[in-house]
Order: C-alpha cells, then structure tokens, then sequence
C-alpha cells in the first residue's frame, strides 16, 4: 500500500476550494474551464458520510464522533488502495489527535499542502458561511475545541483554534509540507502555483500554468456558480465564492474584533506576516 495521499489541508474559508480547481484546470489541460462542479473528482474530502457508511458496511449512526472516528482509518485506507501514485484529499482537520484517534495518519501520506489566509479576512467568510456573525465567529477561531458537527455532508471535523491549526500544519513532519498563503494566490499567482506544482512533482509549463491560473479565477469561478450553481456545500450563505479578496476585513470588521483576533492569534499571525 503506498503512501499516495497529499492533503490539501487549511482552515475553512482559506482557499482548499480555489487550490483545487486550480489544479484540476492543470492537469486536465482543456482548452475551456474545468466546469467547478467536476473539482471534486480532484480531491476527495476526507469527511463525506457515504465513504464512512460504505466502509461500515451499515447503516451506522455518525453523529457519533466516536463511530466516525473509528471508521477513519478504514476510509483512509480505502483512498489509497487504487495504488496511484498521488491522491489528493481536502481537509479541514487539524494535523493532530481527535479523542486519541491520529486525523492525518503519517503511514498514508505522500506530502501536504497547507494554504493560510489572514484570519482578519478568513473569519468574515468564516462568519458568512456558517451563519455567524463576525463575534461568535471570533470566538469560534480562538477555541481549542473548535469542530464542525456533522450534518448531511460531513462527519465530524475537528478544526482546533486558528493558530493551532496553523501552528500543527506547519510544524517538522516527516513528510514534505508545502506552506502557501491566500494572498500570494491573489498577488504572485504564477510563482505560488508553480510551487506547488513542482512540490508535487509536476513539471511548471508556463503557457499551461498562465491558462489553469485564468481559468481557475475568482471571476470565471464567480460565474460559473451564477450559471449552474456549486454542488459542494454553501454552507448557510447563499453562495460559495462571495468576494474573493484580500483587506476587507479593514472595512467590515469591527475593530475591537480585530484587536481581538491580533491579541489571541499574534504569535502565529506575525510569523506569516500578517502583523
């Protein structure tokens, strides 16, 4: 069994879903747009319900974290067991332990990459997406015990606060980990994506890499989304890619929050420059 997995890890709201359609515009190489609604063939998420009840071979109650977190392992497993060399898996989980359970077992992974976004930016879509406002998402980033509960699209999934999430993504593995932030997607898109192509061992062709970075967009995503819609979960906001941007958070956060997300989360955003 190979170690075959490469996580497309972040926070929620970060950028995994713009990585992703990024890279299915690469590697398919079309001469249109990747349609949005086909990404997922891209990068398999690693709390979709069906895989965990298929594994469990019935009908079993997931609402539980203790159920999903017992069929993980077999979910996991049975990602890598095509024997390709590369699968790629969307996560939200933090890289540690969940009631004892490893979330990002090393013996099925290949490498990570790991996308950041400012948390001043990343809370406001935190907020929009999960029908917050900015004060419990605030509070929601900051929490040690911060997780998703499960609904019809995803078993549990234990996020941890902000800064441990980053803090447990970039820290030494015994695997590569390619670190990248939102906002060198937005503003150095070519050396961003060209890095991670080649930390997967893809060969950068310049001509191709100009294409996937136009047809992957916020504007092209934006309209695709207008025209048929995005499978993949909104959330509780009416529509999944909003803005797009970077520094909104200048305008639409109130400032005693952002004093707070400065003092909770300081040590991590100052290493990323985010201070």
């Amino acid at each position: 069994m190979k170690k075959s997995i490469v996580w497309l890890a972040s926070y929620p709201k970060s950028g995994n879903t713009w990585m992703r359609i990024f890279l299915a515009n690469y590697l398919m190489n079309l001469d249109k747009p990747v349609p949005i609604n086909q990404t997922h063939r891209f990068g398999l998420g690693d709390s979709i319900p069906k895989m965990y009840q298929a594994v469990a071979g019935r009908p079993v109650d997931l609402r539980d974290h203790d159920v999903s977190l017992a069929l993980r392992d077999k979910v996991l497993e049975g990602i890598v067991r095509n024997n390709a060399d590369v699968n790629f898996v969307k996560t939200h989980n933090v890289r540690g332990d969940a009631f004892g359970v490893p979330l990002i077992p090393e013996r099925f992974t290949r490498s990570a990459i790991y996308i950041l976004r400012n948390p001043l930016d990343m809370v406001l879509s935190y907020a929009r997406h999960y029908g917050m406002d900015p004060a419990q998402a605030t509070e929601a980033i900051g929490r040690l015990d911060n997780a998703n509960s499960p609904d019809q699209t995803t078993v549990w999934q234990f996020l941890s606060s902000w800064s441990d999430h980053v803090k447990g993504w970039t820290a030494r593995a015994s695997y590569p980990v390619c670190v990248v932030r939102y906002e060198d997607m937005l503003d150095q898109p070519q050396k961003t994506f060209g890095k991670v192509l080649e930390h997967i061992g893809i060969s950068v062709q310049q001509d191709r890499l100009d294409k996937a970075i136009r047809f992957s967009s916020f504007d092209e995503v934006k309209k695709q989304e207008d025209e048929t819609g995005f499978v993949e979960h909104p959330g509780k906001a009416e529509r999944f890619f909003n803005k797009g941007k970077s520094g909104q958070w200048e305008t639409d956060l109130d400032p005693e929050l952002v004093e707070r997300i400065r003092r909770e989360h300081r040590n991590t955003m100052k290493l990323y420059g985010y201070l």
